[in-house]
């Protein structure tokens, strides 16, 4: 059996599976080995995972995550997974690697994430050869939901949108300006705070200044880091909320810089699961 694992920085979830098949699924918290210690981590495996999997059922364990891209951070996870398995066959890898993975298979394709942040790679079927940096949600994280709720709030503030978009928005979520800088620049997480404003674009979608901005922001996500692999041939493959919930938009805007676009699911875990019982 082997025990899979996709884990954000809310939750995880964990499949263990028999060839293929779920024997059990459970989600825990989020785990980040850039942000929490090995005992920080063990403590959450000992009182949500440990009891519902016997520690000797894995026979291999593959953990994908956000942290997960640094030795010393992959290193606190396996100390931790080591301490609560008996298995010694276990590796640590990228939430990146897992969207290629369960995207492309054991095929050649682009890999992407949109969700809170952003990130792409250049996928050969076996290994990760390219990847454009994500560069957080200040310098980067185009087309993500924090560039997405950055773009729409900045818009406000600066009368782009039309003045009934504009008291739509801020009477939605209680906001005028002072309370905007505020959130943005002193209090922790402002990316999410941002990325929260992505169910109003949603609702709105249909609006021809929502389409333009959605538009302008999937544009600068495909020109700034998947077209600079310069295999314009090759599908786009998407992972998270905002490729899900911007299907059309998405689409669109790939077909006018003449890009095809392949699948795009929420979740990495079935094609991982799919992914390892072929490999």
């Amino acid at each position: 059996m082997i025990l899979i694992a996709d884990s954000g920085s809310t939750k995880t979830d964990w499949v263990l599976c028999d060839k293929g098949e779920i024997v059990t699924r459970i989600k825990t918290q989020g785990l980040n080995p850039t942000i929490q210690s090995a005992e920080d981590i063990l403590a959450v495996l000992t009182s949500e995972l440990a009891g519902k999997i016997d520690a000797d059922m894995p026979e291999s364990i593959h953990f994908y995550g956000a942290g997960c891209a640094y030795d010393n951070a992959n290193r606190r996870m396996q100390t931790a997974l080591e301490a609560t398995f008996t298995t010694k066959d276990i590796h640590i890898n990228s939430d990146l690697l897992a969207a290629a993975r369960a995207l492309c298979g054991h095929e050649e394709g682009i890999a992407c994430i949109l969700g809170t942040g952003s990130n792409s790679c250049l996928f050969d079927g076996s290994n990760i050869i390219d990847n454009t940096p994500s560069l957080g949600f200040i310098l980067g994280d185009e087309g993500s939901g924090a560039h997405l709720g950055r773009q729409l709030v900045s818009d406000c503030i600066k009368k782009q949108l039309s003045k009934e978009l504009r008291e739509k928005f801020f009477s939605r979520y209680q906001l005028d300006k002072a309370t905007i800088l505020e959130r943005v620049y002193r209090t922790p997480l402002p990316n999410r705070w941002l990325a929260s404003f992505t169910p109003f674009l949603s609702e709105n979608k249909k609006n021809a200044e929502i389409q333009a901005l959605l538009k302008h922001c999937f544009t600068q996500f495909f020109q700034r880091n998947t077209m600079v692999y310069r295999k314009s041939w090759l599908p786009i493959h998407i992972i998270g909320g905002v490729g899900v919930n911007f299907v059309q938009e998405i689409k669109e805007t790939a077909e006018s810089l003449g890009l095809s676009i392949g699948k795009i699911v929420e979740s990495p875990m079935e094609g991982l699961i799919e992914f390892h019982k072929t490999n």
